[in-house]
């Protein structure tokens, strides 16, 4: 006697953000056990015949086409654009107006499960920032720059859309600095340069997160639709600087004072990988609480700082 169709059937999972080093971990990560379906407003990533792979503006009528075509259980967004890549405008339209067709579509065909990476960005960096921070504190970073006005934004909108649709089961993630092999992103290049420059009289403590911990993290918390938003972090960090010695990269000290100061410095020596947007990033620090993601999901980093450091001292690239 065969099983009934439907208990045959894989689950269909939409991945955002294809040409990024998370999604291809986690995509490799559940690939035999769903039918994925790769997504990137970029470019169009090769992933082999087994899974369809397709270049679409999440804005473009053509987007809708995709929920028609496939029967998906579950999203996974991890297609949002970081502050150094588009212009602020083009990243408003993918990150918020992106993201809020993406849930839109969700809900009309009935989608049960979403996961979306956001990062801990949102949380600002100043100098009272408490100890640890928890998921109940305010999202400061849209008041004090610019560039983060749509990372905030995109996180509004789906803490808007876990609370007016629960059948989502919408889980938000705001991870630490995710760094390894492949990343590049700002902390990613500066630990794999040579020279790293740092702001004089500051060395505000870190967090870092290998990536295969985190599509580790991202396959965990899909798999288990709990809403809600959540830090993923390990309970360990270090300073700054200590993190660029570890990492064999000769530090450039800066001065930081006048504000301007250090920005043109910085174009001076062609140190792109230290954008201004994250400058107070880089002065006082921003450490994430994450317990609750521990607790909830059964998550522990296998990946310790010295392998993490160990591998950029390793592999060392220009910036």
């Amino acid at each position: 006697m065969t099983a009934p169709k439907n208990a045959q059937r894989k689950p269909q999972i939409l991945i955002t953000g294809a040409a990024g080093a998370t999604a291809q971990r986690v995509i490799d990560r559940l690939r035999e056990t769903c039918d994925l379906v790769a997504v990137d407003a970029r470019i169009q990533v090769p992933l082999g015949d087994d899974i369809p792979s397709y270049c679409i503006d999440f804005n473009h009528r053509s987007f809708e086409d995709l929920f028609r075509r496939y029967q998906f259980d579950g999203v996974i967004h991890l297609g949002r654009i970081r502050s150094s890549q588009l212009t602020r405008l083009r990243r408003y339209n993918a990150n918020v107006l992106g993201t809020q067709k993406l849930l839109d579509l969700s809900h009309k065909y009935g989608i049960q499960r979403i996961v979306v990476l956001s990062t801990f960005h949102v949380y600002g960096a100043m100098a009272y920032n408490p100890a640890l921070i928890n998921e109940s504190a305010p999202m400061k970073s849209a008041g004090l720059s610019a560039d983060l006005i749509d990372s905030v934004e995109l996180e509004n909108l789906a803490n808007l859309y876990l609370w007016r649709f629960p059948e989502l089961n919408i889980t938000i993630l705001r991870p630490c600095n995710i760094v390894g092999p492949s990343v590049q992103n700002t902390m990613g290049k500066l630990l794999s340069s040579h020279r790293a420059p740092v702001l004089a009289g500051f060395s505000p403590m870190m967090q870092f997160i290998h990536i295969d911990d985190m599509a580790d993290a991202i396959v965990l918390a899909y798999n288990k639709p709990v809403r809600g938003i959540f830090n993923v972090a390990s309970d360990d960090w270090v300073a700054y600087q200590r993190a660029l010695e570890l990492s064999g990269c000769t530090r450039i000290p800066v001065p930081s004072v006048p504000p301007v100061l250090p920005r043109l410095i910085l174009r001076t020596l062609r140190l792109q990988s230290f954008p201004a947007y994250l400058m107070e990033f880089f002065k006082y620090p921003v450490v994430i609480d994450g317990q609750a993601f521990a607790k909830e999901f059964g998550f522990k980093p296998k990946r310790p700082l010295k392998e993490i450091f160990r591998f950029y001292r390793d592999n060392k690239t220009p910036l």
